[in-house]
């Protein structure tokens, strides 16, 4: 093999192994709403995903739930029971996601942290990881099973049990800003930003809790517009999409 040959077999690879995907609820809604769950929407990002798994790279997605209900937002409400109807919400999108990724003969696994062993596997880490070792996408479901904890900090728990290189946290702007961008046109975005300036100047990257357990483990974030195809694929190959959350030295 020439040096030509080798430098493209490189290329090609993708720069993670293994990943989990963080997704909002919006990830499943209709554009139009913000609410419910949208079939469309779940088979682009399932062929997406298939995409992927084509470059042999082990994937589990954490998702939320607010497209259908937020905890936090229940005025009234027992804040422990909303949150529990919330982690529910996110069974339903993550059975979703599974239906649309197994209709193109992905092969796919729930799990959750609340026991409901007639629709989705109990949440184990190392059957999880087997599970990718076969190549087959996990998908994690109602939160980390507790109230008060944000799908967030599930996300990284999540990544660090299973060994995840990389955390990709999907979002509908394609980075971090130093302002919301649809309120500031002058706001600018971050390349790379460390974990200390985000908890320091508050960016809604992800929840403190969720930044402390990335930055003491040194597990990379990196956060991208979702919704603009190929995108998924561009992150896990390494191309300098979106803002990369570090911890300084890389």
């Amino acid at each position: 093999m020439g040096d030509g040959e080798q430098a493209a077999e490189q290329a090609a690879r993708p720069l993670y192994h293994r990943v989990l995907l963080k997704l909002s609820g919006d990830a499943f809604a209709p554009a139009d709403t913000g609410y419910g769950i949208s079939t469309q929407a779940t088979a682009l990002l399932a062929q997406e995903l298939s995409d992927v798994m084509d470059l042999g790279v082990q994937t589990a997605i954490d998702v939320g739930g607010g497209n259908i209900f937020r905890g936090r937002q229940a005025p009234g409400m027992d804040r422990a029971r909303a949150d529990y109807m919330g982690m529910l919400a996110t069974v339903m999108n993550a059975l979703a996601l599974q239906d649309a990724l197994e209709k193109i003969d992905v092969p796919t696994r729930v799990q959750t942290a609340i026991h409901m062993a007639q629709i989705a596997e109990p949440y184990i880490p190392l059957r999880a990881i087997r599970h990718l070792e076969k190549g087959r996408i996990v998908i994690f479901a109602a939160g980390i099973g507790a109230p008060f904890c944000s799908t967030d900090t599930t996300a990284a728990q999540r990544a660090l049990e299973i060994g995840a290189q990389a955390i990709l946290k999907g979002t509908k702007v394609d980075g971090v800003y130093t302002a919301d961008p649809h309120l500031d046109p002058s706001a600018t975005r971050y390349e790379s930003i460390e974990y200390l300036d985000v908890l320091r100047e508050g960016y809604q990257v992800m929840d403190a809790t969720a930044i402390s357990l990335c930055m003491e483990n040194k597990l990379p974030i990196i956060v991208f517009d979702f919704r603009q195809e190929g995108n998924i694929r561009r992150a896990v190959s390494g191309e300098p999409i979106g803002t990369l959350v570090h911890g300084g030295v890389r």
